[in-house]
């Protein structure tokens, strides 16, 4: 199975007015980074960026000044995606902005039974939260001591190792790396006869007769009724 664990940085919060100006990605290949990933920072034609969106991703519009405007890139990307789920951490954000670009250039929008969101995941997995994605690092052991800000690359790379621990993913491979393929195992079994021999001499008595007798006194006390005599000893004795 395919899949892209891809993020977006955007000018601000509304779909419909602003815009993507960072998206990444990364390929998993039944679970597995491949290697391929995708990046680009883009120019968000004259948009302002939002002063607070500014403050979490740290891009300027300055920064965007030389980028390739979403139409340059598209072709690119859309290609990288081709076929593949998408993954992302609060995935509705980031599939409203990339289908409102795909509307803009007249692409059809991804459908949404491609896409899953590691947010939803997460919730249902730890109710309790949080969840936010600098939390899953930590709770799964991920170190994102280098994510100062965010980014949509290096955001990506952090969520597919999420992604894996939220799923069981890495287990799941270390049991299917485990299975040999028609391969027969078989087990002889060997019976092993145990056999009790007889002592060729009983043991000799551990009660002194003194004792035998207090018994047997014991027992004539107890009366012709007596429970005792009912049984295999005391009617021995």
């Amino acid at each position: 199975m395919r899949e892209i664990v891809f993020d977006t940085e955007t000018t601000g919060l509304d779909w419909r007015d602003d815009r993507v100006i960072e998206l990444g990605g990364i390929e998993l290949l039944n679970r597995f980074p491949t290697g391929r990933s995708f990046h680009a920072y883009i120019n968000p034609q004259g948009r302002e960026i939002n002063v607070e969106a500014q403050a979490v991703h740290g891009i300027s519009k300055a920064d965007l000044a030389d980028k390739p405007v979403f139409a340059d890139i598209a072709g690119e990307f859309i290609e990288f995606i081709d076929g593949a789920h998408l993954v992302a951490h609060n995935a509705s954000f980031d599939m409203a902005f990339i289908n409102a670009e795909f509307a803009r250039l007249g692409h059809p929008p991804v459908e949404q039974d491609r896409v899953i969101d590691t947010l939803a995941i997460a919730k249902r997995k730890h109710p309790m939260g949080p969840n936010s994605l600098d939390a899953l690092c930590r709770r799964y052991g991920i170190d994102n001591s280098h994510r100062t800000k965010h980014g949509a690359l290096l955001d990506s790379e952090l969520l597919a190792e999420v992604y894996i621990e939220l799923i069981g993913g890495k287990q799941a491979a270390l049991v299917l790396d485990s299975i040999v393929v028609g391969a027969t195992v078989s087990v002889e079994v060997s019976t092993v006869e145990v056999g009790v021999r007889q002592r060729p001499a009983p043991l000799p008595p551990r009660l002194t007769d003194a004792e035998l007798a207090a018994h047997a006194a014991l027992v004539k006390a107890l009366g012709e009724k007596a429970i005792w005599l009912k049984t295999d000893a005391g009617q021995a004795a």
